[in-house]
């Protein structure tokens, strides 16, 4: 008698925490799972006996959740701590390079381009070895990168020495290597973090990672400043402190991140069926969890034998060209918003609405806590309104806000040509308000779609891409932007203006709403486009994706007003895999 038949006779156990750790070779449980031909191997199990699954499984989603977000936070901390190191009179002094050169825009920026080449690395090790051991590679190899930065010419002792241009060097591998890290985090763990959560809450939960995200660029900013201020810009231990600071992240992450959970769709992707039914166990507990895993399996089916490789996605005419077009265009799109520019270097754009140094310094931590705030109104909406409706609308309130900005730093640097209070309060309330608006529409949407348009087989791929786009992206902006401040000044924001315009109407015209829909449903909007011929949203599928399908309750009132259905019977707009809840 085999394990597996064995468990039909059996009481069965509590799930055990590390169920990762069993052999690759587990097989699908004969009592719930379809043959080919769709009828049941045999009888369903009977009611469980014994012990109920432990209580601390009920907050294991939360746990991951919160795992997430502190592994996210890394990429929020990398921001807020280069905001200052890069005015910092010792930094400057260790690379060798006054404060206005390009130099200060390559250091920064060089971490894109590790960070594209790390997603590559970490989706093809979470895909072959798993997601937990690719996020694990990540956070080591973030600690390596860290420290390189921190010895940049630390001997001889306070002495700020170049090293004959060796700690210039070293900073830049350092970044490099940090991004390699972080890139790969911020490839996997939203793959990890969408493939567990909810159909209906995968937006709630990647936003309050996001959160998270901005609480580290508000930790590394309030550090970076409080040392600045104590001990002065002239300190290299004001801008090393906060660097070596960041280790926290990872060690913390590595201690934690062996307790949690496989994902289950990697799982079953490797056909470790009992691996996967305990984790869902856990997860949703017992009464759900085989018919989360015969959706699990039966969209593994549908997917066997299909290779995808990063040609097929970036390929024209390839299987995954069209959601890879709209993965590129959503973090594109997102660079052109302006906001990478506006974390990095915060102080620089109060000081073009006229405020002094120390003032600027002040009112960009006031800027990153109510960002930090507004977050919550991102986690509570993005579910509720969905993706589309919140990154056109969003586009709309950045251009907006930009433009009163150009108008704002005309009157501060040509017209009066000096700090006006006036002019200082109103610019500072119009940038305010534009973080809130970017934090609420575009910071966490452009994440999550593609971890909700790509099968399985492609899905941690599709989140390299992303990666590789933000990388991308945000190497130009971060190394354009000080170029920007140098030569455009306050006309700066008026190329934001053009450019949020431009991200508006291409995400109203060709990105459509993944929100409430199970991946299967999101793929089917790809399949419909290839039949139709077109990419306009409102031409794909009669324009059902220009928004969120209706809830069940919804559905059947609308129906039963029409005569259509009768209630609670199927129709064509039922969900093709029910959600939970539902």
């Amino acid at each position: 008698m085999s394990p597996d038949s064995s468990m039909a006779t059996m009481p069965r156990q509590p799930p055990i925490l590390d169920s990762d750790s069993l052999s690759a070779s587990d097989t699908p449980p004969q009592s719930n799972t379809p043959s080919e031909s769709g009828t049941q191997l045999g009888p369903p199990p009977p009611e469980p006996v014994g012990p109920s699954p432990p209580k601390r499984w009920i907050s294991q989603r939360h746990g991951i959740v919160a795992f997430s977000s502190i592994a996210i936070a890394l990429y929020g901390y990398d921001q807020g701590m280069m905001s200052l190191v890069n005015t910092n009179y010792s930094y400057l002094r260790t690379m060798g390079i006054p404060g206005d050169s390009a130099m200060v825009g390559v250091i920064v920026s060089v971490y894109y381009l590790g960070c594209l080449v790390g997603a590559i690395i970490a989706s093809y090790l979470a895909d072959k070895k798993g997601r937990k051991l690719s996020i694990s590679v990540c956070l080591i190899t973030t600690m390596v990168g860290n420290l390189l930065m921190f010895v940049c010419g630390l001997f001889p002792w306070e002495s700020d020495d170049e090293w004959d241009g060796g700690s210039r060097a070293l900073m830049i591998l350092g970044r490099v290597v940090l991004g390699l890290g972080v890139g790969g985090i911020d490839a996997v763990i939203p793959v990890y973090s969408s493939e567990i959560s909810k159909d209906g809450a995968r937006g709630r939960a990647l936003a309050k990672e996001f959160q998270a995200n901005i609480g580290g660029l508000v930790l590394a900013f309030a550090l970076n400043l409080g040392f600045t201020r104590w001990l002065g810009k002239d300190d290299q231990w004001a801008w090393r402190a906060p660097i070596l600071a960041m280790q926290v992240f990872p060690w913390s992450l590595l201690l934690i991140i062996w307790s949690l959970p496989e994902s289950p769709r990697w799982l079953v992707s490797k056909d470790r069926f009992t691996n996967a039914r305990r984790v869902l166990v856990g997860l949703h507990g017992e009464a759900k969890a085989d018919g989360f895993l015969e959706q699990l399996h039966n969209a593994q089916r549908e997917e066997t034998g299909e290779h995808i490789g990063y040609w097929d996605m970036v390929k024209p005419g390839g299987s995954q060209f069209h959601p890879t077009m709209v993965t590129i265009m959503g973090q594109v799109n997102q660079a052109l918003t302006g906001y990478g520019a506006v974390s990095v270097y915060g102080p620089q754009i109060f000081q073009l609405l006229g405020w002094d140094v120390a003032s600027s310094e002040n009112m960009t931590l006031l800027n990153y806590l109510i960002y930090f705030g507004m977050m919550m109104v991102a986690w509570m909406t993005i579910d509720l309104l969905g993706r589309r409706k919140l990154m056109v609308w969003g586009s709309g309130g950045l251009a907006t806000c930009f433009a009163f900005l150009t108008v704002m730093g005309g009157f501060a640097l040509d017209f009066f040509q000096g700090p006006r209070l006036t002019i200082e309060v109103l610019g500072s309330v119009t940038l305010v308000i534009s973080t809130a608006i970017f934090g609420i529409c575009w910071l966490t949407t452009v994440w999550l779609i593609p971890t909700e348009i790509y099968p399985n087989r492609a899905r941690a791929q599709g989140s390299a891409i992303s990666v590789i786009i933000w990388g991308l992206a945000n190497f130009a902006i971060t190394f354009l932007t000080p170029l920007g401040f140098n030569n455009l000044r306050y006309w700066l924001f008026l190329v934001f203006t053009a450019t949020n315009s431009f991200a508006g109407w291409w995400t109203w015209r060709f990105s459509p709403e993944t929100g409430s829909r199970s991946f299967e449903e999101n793929q089917e909007f790809f399949r419909l486009a290839s039949q139709d011929g077109s990419w306009v949203v409102g031409r794909v599928g009669g324009g059902s994706f220009l928004r969120m399908p209706l809830k069940q309750q919804d559905r059947d009132a609308a129906n039963a007003e029409d005569g259509e259905v009768a209630k609670g019977d199927p129709s064509e707009t039922t969900a093709l895999i029910s959600r939970p809840g539902e």
